[in-house]
């Protein structure tokens, strides 16, 4: 019997208790970890960091995983390739700043097969790295320019998508060349990753995807002792069918989210909970399906700003689907779609505003009234979160180009705070006028925005003996509430 997760059999069987036990699987975000899509908030090289990022298989089978690696900005592709995870396989890689002047790169010294695994210019995954380029956003032969940064630093931060697209049939000539033959000990396993199996028209070896992977990142600087960790977002019932698409592809996307049952032809259905109500979804445009799950009219953390301790936070927001949203390569220039108010560049290069609500408050109670801005405060968006990777500080002392206090971010918007500590409603819903999904076939409408992320903080021991570890640091997922209705109701 093939892997199923927890959530889609309790979702499965709240579905038979409610009269509509022929609901197929559907889009959703398996709070246990597991899934066909790894969505990974933020990836930096930023103030000597080295981002860290590993994906298992739980499964009795071999996996076909797209690694797609996007910039900060507007989520433009900066690398991907083909991964391929035998059963129970690990793969691992690190990215990396190529120089001080240069972007990111990402390098692996695991044995699983990557293809290809070396670029045009000599450089290997396995040996010195595959540097991120620019032309998807600098002007290459698939992407026009996008209006924002072109130099190759844009490709510094961001965040990285892993999609599953499909599953290694047993015996095939792909399964033979991605199993690990096991050598003497631990970690010796090497498979043969022979090239013509791998390679473009692997796809003819591959069954449906049907899930059980898990991820993890983690953002570390050696020089410094610090190490912020977290998991990966894990997208389940994504796709029903073979998703292959060849090294040099743009595809698989989020855009192909798929449900054998929806309505729609092309189209998706997302399971979402509102409330401790199941919601069952059915969207004509399958990217919607994947907002869905992310959907959340307001995210909470809490911050800690005390000088005494060297205390500085970071807040990472990041909306993995704003791309389709916002940039004119998918919209087609006919302007921003909802939930999202703003093209990227229509209003100034290299930014997609959309204003969110500041509710700040400390540990007692208190709270001030916000000017309605971030600082330092820019011109004629108020409150906006700019990008699809955004990181909020918490700094009192700050200039405009300052980089953010923890993760050296320049994607960056501050809040000062009040107190030492504290924490942040942040309000997704009422910006702009009221930030709002299109309907699903049913009327019911999501309001808010599509975000994950997470809170990272760092506290520095200023009175530390000599040659003691000095810096503490945690990181924790932002909370979310959401909100829906039906013809100005409650969803039904």
């Amino acid at each position: 019997m093939k892997r199923n997760n927890l959530t889609t059999a309790v979702v499965a069987g709240i579905a038979g208790v409610a009269g509509f036990a022929g609901l197929a699987n559907a889009v959703d975000l398996n709070p246990d970890g597991l899934g066909q899509v790894l969505i990974y908030p933020y990836y930096t090289v930023n103030k000597s960091q080295d981002t860290q990022i590993s994906v298992v298989n739980t499964t009795d089978v071999g996996k076909a995983v797209k690694v797609r690696f996007l910039e900060g900005y507007n989520s433009r592709e900066v690398l991907d390739f083909n991964l391929y995870l035998s059963p129970q396989d690990v793969w691992t890689a690190r990215i990396s700043q190529v120089s001080d002047e240069g972007g990111a790169k990402v390098v692996t010294g695991d044995a699983s097969c990557v293809y290809p695994s070396s670029d045009s210019q000599g450089n290997d995954i396995r040996v010195n790295g595959i540097p991120f380029r620019a032309s998807a956003y600098a002007g290459g032969s698939v992407f026009p320019k996008d209006g924002g940064p072109t130099d190759v630093t844009r490709t510094r931060e961001g965040y990285v998508e892993l999609i599953e697209m499909g599953e290694i049939i047993p015996g095939s000539a792909l399964d033979n060349a991605t199993v690990h033959i096991q050598g003497s000990g631990p970690n010796t396993g090497v498979p043969k990753c022979t090239q013509s199996a791998i390679g473009n028209s692997a796809g003819a070896n591959l069954s449906a995807p049907n899930g059980g992977l898990f991820g993890a990142g983690s953002i570390v600087n050696v020089g410094e002792g610090t190490f912020f960790g977290y998991n990966a977002d894990a997208v389940d019932g994504f796709s029903t069918s073979v998703l292959f698409s060849a090294s040099s592809g743009l595809q698989p996307s989020l855009q192909q989210a798929n449900t054998a049952t929806s309505a729609f032809p092309g189209g998706a259905i997302a399971y979402v909970f509102s409330n401790g109500q199941l919601l069952t979804l059915d969207y004509a445009d399958a990217i919607d399906a994947v907002s869905a799950v992310f959907a959340s009219d307001a995210i909470y953390n809490e911050y800690v700003a005390a000088a005494g301790l060297g205390g500085a936070t970071d807040w990472v927001v990041t909306f993995p689907t704003k791309r389709f949203y916002v940039d004119p390569y998918y919209t087609s220039g006919t302007g921003a779609i909802p939930p999202f108010s703003e093209e990227f560049g229509e209003s100034i290069d290299g930014q997609s505003n959309v204003e969110v609500g500041i509710n700040l408050y400390d540990q007692e109670e208190g709270t001030i009234s916000q000017p309605d801005d971030f600082s330092p405060p820019s011109v004629g968006h108020p409150s906006s979160l700019p990008y699809e990777v955004n990181v909020i500080s918490f700094l009192t002392n700050t200039e405009a180009g300052d980089p953010s206090g923890v993760f050296g971010s320049t994607l960056r918007s501050n809040i000062p705070p009040y107190g030492d500590f504290g924490w942040l409603h942040l309000d997704l819903a009422s910006g702009d006028g009221g930030h709002a999904m299109r309907p699903a076939a049913n009327g019911d409408v999501l309001h808010g925005l599509p975000a994950t992320g997470f809170e990272g903080y760092n506290i520095i021991n200023a009175n530390a003996a000599p040659g003691k570890l000095a810096n503490y640091g945690g990181l924790f997922r932002h909370r979310a509430s959401r909100a829906c209705t039906l013809n100005g109701g409650a969803c039904s």
